[in-house]
C-alpha cells in the first residue's frame, strides 16, 4: 500500500532529527569514532507507531549500540516530541532496528571479486536476516 504524503512527511521529519539525536547522544556517551546514520523511516498509517532502520559504523559496535538505543526509547522519544511539538500533536511510538543492507551489499561485492562466486555456488551466501 502505498505512503501517504503525511507519512511521507512525518518520516522525513523523525529522519532528519533522530540522526541528529542518535549522533548527539553517541559522541556525549563517549562513543568517539561511531557514525549512526538513520537510513530510512516507515509509519504507520494512523501515525501511532514509525519503525527506525539505523545503520552503525563500525558494525562491530551495532549490537551493543542498538541495545543501548531500544533501552534508552522513552528519552530519545521524549526528546524528539520536544523538537517536533510544532510540527505532530502526537510523537509516535519508536520501534529501532539495524539496517544491514550496507554489509550485505559489502559481502555481495566481496564475494564476487573472490574466489568464492555465489552466481556459481548458491549455498556460499547467508540468507539475509532480518533483525
Amino acid at each position: 500500500m502505498e505512503e501517504s504524503q503525511r507519512q511521507k512527511k512525518i518520516a522525513t521529519v523523525l529522519q532528519h532529527d533522530l540522526a541528529e539525536v542518535l549522533q548527539t547522544a553517541a559522541t556525549q556517551g563517549g562513543m568517539r569514532g561511531v557514525l549512526i546514520s538513520v537510513s530510512k523511516v516507515t509509519v504507520t498509517v494512523d501515525l501511532s507507531v514509525a519503525k527506525v532502520y539505523v545503520s552503525i559504523f563500525p558494525n562491530d559496535k551495532a549490537k551493543e549500540l542498538i541495545t543501548g538505543i531500544r533501552s534508552n526509547t522513552p528519552l530519545i522519544r521524549h526528546e524528539m516530541a520536544q523538537r517536533t511539538r510544532n510540527q505532530l500533536r502526537r510523537m509516535p511510538q519508536l520501534e529501532f532496528f539495524i539496517d544491514d543492507s550496507l554489509e550485505y551489499i559489502d559481502r555481495i561485492e566481496k564475494s564476487l571479486k573472490g574466489k568464492e562466486n555465489p552466481l556459481e555456488n548458491p549455498n556460499l551466501l547467508d540468507k539475509r536476516k532480518k533483525s
